[in-house]
């Protein structure tokens, strides 16, 4: 138990950190610097260049970034707003609010997954040093605010549940959607609502009733 806090201890200062550099950045061009360099948002943010990079290694992330997070706004307000306690339907709100969003922002959003590829390419495996991890994080902390009302549901179930239903959300899934199985937007959506709502539905049924 005392690992598990001390890890989520990291993992938020890890995103306040992060936030903070992308805080910093906006800052930057709300002031006129259209481009802001990672550098320069170190700097914002009162961080070091060592740090900044970690997050963002190249300029191209920290701007693919800053396109991204006013696109996903209406998500994050409507997530952030959830009173359904229908798992179901908290999930179909996820959906249905961000997949236009992805068909919409594609265009980023595949730029965006080109950067998340090539800094892990470009990562020294031979290295002891991790590949940065430059996603936000968004798609599973979604996913967590959506299973909030199963606070019954054993931790290893969970896990896997969530990390199962991470596969219906984000560019990655409508890039398998379109670029593989044919399909135009709007059956790569509905492929992707199906198939979300069956692991849903098969992950609770493997709960034991009564707990």
């Amino acid at each position: 138990m005392e690992a598990t806090r001390q890890e989520d201890s990291r993992a938020n200062q890890k995103a306040r950190t992060r936030e903070a550099i992308v805080q910093a950045a906006r800052e930057l061009q709300r002031d006129g610097v259209n481009t802001p360099t990672v550098v320069q948002a170190a700097k914002e943010a009162r961080v070091s260049r060592a740090t900044a990079y970690r997050y963002f290694p190249t300029q191209e992330a920290l701007l693919v970034e800053l396109s991204l997070t006013p696109a996903v706004a209406p998500v994050e307000k409507l997530l952030a707003n959830l009173t359904d306690e229908s798992v179901e339907r908290r999930l179909h709100l996820l959906l249905e609010s961000f997949g236009p969003v992805v068909l919409a922002e594609e265009a980023n959003l595949r730029r965006a997954l080109w950067v998340y590829l090539d800094t892990w390419l470009r990562h020294d495996r031979n290295s002891n040093a991790e590949a940065p991890a430059i996603r936000e994080g968004r798609r599973m902390r979604w996913i967590d605010q959506v299973l909030e009302p199963l606070d019954d549901l054993p931790d290893d179930k969970r896990r896997r549940l969530r990390s199962a239903l991470a596969l219906t959300v984000g560019i990655d899934s409508i890039v398998i959607m379109k670029d593989a199985c044919g399909l135009d937007g709007d059956e790569a959506l509905a492929v992707l609502d199906w198939t979300a709502t069956a692991i849903l539905r098969a992950g609770l049924d493997s709960v034991p009733k009564g707990r």
